[in-house]
């Protein structure tokens, strides 16, 4: 990785000059993204990364599998602690994943064109963080084969789900979510799939983009239909992006355990969610955006903005941080002043103090433009935000929970290696599944790209 040009030989829309130039660019366009599945071998660093990412897929498949045969006892949590990793993972996950529909909804609903390169990117990492967050309140359940009866659905018995209980309001929040989210992915990959079967170069690959593709011809009612019904589903998922980690920090909210009782933390969860999903996404495009040469399509410019929206969401979550401590203090609720204190200074205080670093003091290196348009620094920057994410969920659920209202009750939580394997395994579910979409779906809309393309002669038609 090394610093890309400085924007001033891109135009104005963030692709090169030369690009446009040509009357060759709405084709270039195809190919550079079509033949990377239709026709290109895929690079060795693919083949290793996928073997890394399977790897720790068998290694969650067999945490998840033991845990069925043993129970949750085999993690870390105890009495007090009885959420542990599994709903610190769950949190995570459900924060990357909004990242997705921020980029994809609301960003088209204000027309920024630069979503346009990485909008396929962030719908796809949606899906699969939003699956794999989605097994963890289902393994905490302890007995996972009875998930239905958190369904509402009418049985002989007259038994209904508890609606007061925030494990239903999870499973409510995150199934729309996600079903929305899938909508949305694959009505925006229609006319992509239409192109991947028109260019493909066996049968197999005709028939099986040509099922997905269903009988799309690029026909004027085609298109009418299509973008009036995305433009609907894009203003259906924008509400999702507040509601649904609003949702998810009710769990806490809505607790008398102190540090969770707290109304900051249905925007400061949407704010941490949008900033861990951002960094997730540049931690994806980079590496991608490098070993598949695709810098034509997916200039510096569009990763400074990401950058941009980074900073400002970390400003966001800083602030939230501040306000949380300011609130303890000024509350002068004696428990609340002693969570903050413990948090700070007590036996997680280390965990405390790789979370300022991660997520206050490393990203204000955003500030910098030196920074923002370097991808290995960007890279890395994305990185500490990310694990940092993670670090803020943890001091959230085990510190709150460790030492609360009765110092009788006290313990501390040691995750154990099957909590640990289970983190890494559903790390290695979520690569396993982008591996697979960058081998066999096009990673950036074709559609629309072209259609950046083609603007500058459509305002030379109209002029």
């Amino acid at each position: 990785m090394h610093e890309d040009p400085s924007p001033s030989d891109e135009t104005s829309l963030g692709y090169p000059s030369e690009l446009l130039a040509a009357d060759q660019s709405y084709e270039s366009v195809t190919e550079t993204i079509a033949s990377v599945v239709l026709t290109k071998p895929q690079p060795r660093v693919w083949f290793f990364g996928f073997a890394i990412a399977f790897s720790l897929l068998m290694v969650f498949l067999f945490a998840v599998s033991y845990l069925l045969l043993r129970g949750v006892g085999i993690w870390g949590i105890n009495i007090p602690v009885a959420w542990g990793f599994a709903i610190v993972n769950f949190v995570w996950w459900i924060g990357i994943g909004h990242a997705g529909t921020f980029i994809s909804a609301i960003l088209l609903l204000l027309f920024q064109q630069w979503r346009t390169a990485i909008n396929r990117f962030s719908e796809a990492m949606t899906l699969f963080a939003v699956a794999c967050a989605g097994t963890f309140p289902l393994l905490h359940l302890g007995r996972p084969w009875v998930f239905f009866w958190i369904l509402p659905y009418p049985d002989t018995m007259g038994v209904w789900p508890q609606f007061r209980s925030p494990l239903v309001w999870d499973v409510f929040a995150v199934s729309t979510y996600f079903t929305v989210s899938l909508l949305f992915w694959f009505l925006g990959l229609l006319p992509d799939l239409a192109t991947m079967r028109d260019r493909a170069v066996n049968r197999p690959q005709r028939l099986f983009y040509g099922i997905l593709a269903l009988g799309w011809r690029g026909s004027a009612v085609h298109w009418q239909r299509h973008q009036s019904a995305y433009l609907l589903l894009a203003g259906l998922a924008a509400p999702l992006v507040l509601s649904v980690h609003s949702v998810v920090s009710f769990d806490f909210a809505v607790a008398i355990v102190p540090g969770w009782h707290s109304t900051i933390f249905p925007p400061y969860f949407v704010a941490g969610a949008i900033y861990s999903g951002f960094a997730m996404v540049l931690n994806i495009v980079i590496p991608v955006r490098k070993i598949y040469k695709l810098e034509s399509v997916l200039p510096m410019r569009y990763l400074n903005n990401m950058a941009n929206v980074m900073l400002a969401t970390g400003i966001m979550v800083a602030y939230g941080y501040f306000i949380e401590a300011f609130m303890a203090w000024y509350s002068g609720d004696i428990y609340d002043r002693f969570m903050m204190f413990n948090r700070a200074f007590g036996p997680y205080g280390w965990v405390f103090g790789l979370l300022m670093l991660c997520n206050v003091i490393v990203p204000q290196a955003l500030w910098s433009k030196r920074v923002r348009r370097n991808t290995a620094s960007l890279f890395i920057v994305a990185l500490f935000i990310n694990v940092g994410m993670w670090l803020e969920r943890f001091v959230i659920v085990i510190t709150s929970l460790h030492r609360d209202f009765s110092p009788s009750a006290w313990s501390m939580y040691y995750p154990t290696i099957w909590d640990w394997a289970t983190l890494m395994g559903s790390i290695g579910l979520f690569l396993s599944l982008l591996f697979l979409f960058i081998r066999l779906m096009p990673m950036i809309s074709i559609s629309e790209v072209r259609e950046l393309v083609a603007e500058p002669w459509k305002r030379k038609a109209r002029a």
